[in-house]
């Protein structure tokens, strides 16, 4: 199975996913259909003081089908009302690469060509620990070349600032 990415009506996301995991149960299908994503990400924003979480869909109006792309299940998945098309050239769906899919499920490679180990990669989700914006969570942005310095994007006053700090003071959430 590969994995292909289904293009959708805005907001449908999680429709779509319950329609075809309610279709292809208990039929043919099933057995050529894995997984189906809707990536996501937590969020914290500030309102009138407190610190609230939300999850953010990162790629709106997206979702990642991993799937034995036969043309009975092309059909149905194109078929679901709310899904325009899948992601490739003309009408033949594009299967995503092995480095793009091991991103979207978190098992990106964290070893550089030289072999020495990194703990952190651009889109990182972590947690100050200290400094001025201790306790405070982000996405990692940029790293230095040298690996010293990242630049977190953070939340701050309900909007998104980046902060430079030591990778000394951050940790993975």
């Amino acid at each position: 199975m590969k994995w292909y990415v289904a293009h959708t009506y805005a907001s449908h996301e999680f429709k779509i996913k319950e329609a075809i995991e309610k279709g292809i149960r208990g039929t043919t299908l099933e057995d050529k259909v894995g997984q189906i994503l809707i990536p996501t990400q937590k969020t914290f924003h500030i309102r009138e003081g407190k610190k609230i979480e939300r999850e953010k869909k990162l790629f709106n109006s997206y979702i990642i089908i991993e799937a034995e792309l036969t043309p009975e299940v092309y059909n149905f998945i194109v078929g679901i009302p709310g899904v325009t098309n899948f992601l490739g050239t003309g009408k033949k769906p594009q299967p995503l690469s092995e480095h793009e899919v091991n991103k979207l499920l978190g098992i990106s490679d964290r070893e550089k060509e030289d072999g020495k180990q990194f703990n952190f990669l651009p889109g990182d989700m972590i947690k100050i620990t200290a400094g001025p914006f201790s306790d405070f969570e982000g996405i990692i942005d940029k790293i230095s070349d040298d690996n010293l310095k990242l630049t977190i994007k953070v939340t701050v006053f309900g909007r998104v600032t980046p902060v430079e700090v030591r990778s000394d003071q951050v940790e993975i959430l």
